[in-house]
């Protein structure tokens, strides 16, 4: 159980200073889902991963591997799809809905923010809840898909070891052996998560639209990430260079702790749903 001492009560009221000033960009990483049950990658919640993150050369050119992923797969979605979200993500939709917040961008794939109201979230990512066709671009939905490879591996009873924040799964290679892969039902083509793999690169427009946010923000607000990556740390530097003040909530060490005005290592689950809970009042404040 975590208690806050004087210090963490200073950080936060402070930060709670900030959010009421309004003009916050939240940028969120797996640490926020740790709640919903979702494993962090790198943080306290966080298990080792003994498999490799797919890349997505990997995925296109070896049938194997791609078996193998969407079998550890299936698997991950019985969490990531019946995940729901905590009291930080409806703290963050709250603000929004009080008028505190410039934008949201998330790292994460499993669409919480959106399942907690929230609105117009930048998904650097993607989301684990749609599936494109490779060859055609066709999108459709993972609970179809799902369905469909569950009537066509109804022998499959392998069950997962642990869960990967990313949907993937721990399963033993003999646990694999026969579980067949469907293609789109349009063309053929190869289906892939609506999500960015290892050696791709987030849209363009998703990340001009994020440096648009973070410019016109007062704070950028990171929450639940390690900032080990460029692809978040990026908007942090950014922020820095732009003369937008940075505050981090996060469990454990972070690399944008020397580039924050304010850093504060507690659980989410209970430093969020204490900041702006007057809306009513917040709500009044100009933008």
């Amino acid at each position: 159980m975590f208690s806050m001492d004087l210090e963490v009560v200073e950080q936060v009221a402070r930060l709670d200073g900030w959010l009421g000033e309004g003009g916050v960009v939240v940028l969120s990483g797996a640490g926020l889902s740790t709640d919903s049950g979702i494993p962090d990658y790198r943080g306290p919640s966080g298990s080792a991963r003994r498999n490799t993150p797919m890349t997505y050369q990997t995925f296109t050119g070896d049938p194997l591997a791609r078996r193998r992923y969407w079998a550890r797969s299936h698997l991950g979605w019985r969490t990531i799809g019946l995940a729901r979200p905590n009291d930080g993500h409806r703290a963050v939709a709250r603000w929004q809905r009080a008028g505190l917040l410039h934008g949201v961008i998330t790292q994460n794939v499993d669409g919480l923010h959106q399942a907690a109201g929230a609105r117009d979230v930048v998904e650097l990512h993607g989301n684990l809840a749609r599936v494109v066709c490779l060859a055609c671009g066709a999108l459709s939905s993972r609970s179809a898909l799902e369905s469909r490879l569950t009537a066509a591996n109804p022998h499959f009873t392998a069950a997962a070891a642990a869960v990967n924040a990313d949907g993937d799964v721990e399963l033993a290679e003999s646990e694999l052996d026969g579980f067949t892969v469907v293609d789109c039902l349009d063309c053929g083509g190869l289906l892939k998560p609506d999500v960015v793999y290892f050696g791709e690169t987030v849209p363009a427009g998703r990340v001009s639209r994020a440096f648009e946010l973070v410019a016109g923000a007062r704070t950028l607000l990171v929450l639940g990430s390690s900032l080990t990556v460029m692809s978040g740390r990026r908007f942090v530097l950014r922020a820095v260079k732009q003369g937008v003040r940075v505050a981090i909530v996060n469990r454990g060490v972070t690399r944008g702790e020397p580039y924050a005005d304010l850093m504060i290592d507690a659980p989410l689950g209970v430093i969020l749903p204490n900041l702006a809970s007057g809306t009513d009042t917040y709500r009044l404040l100009p933008q």
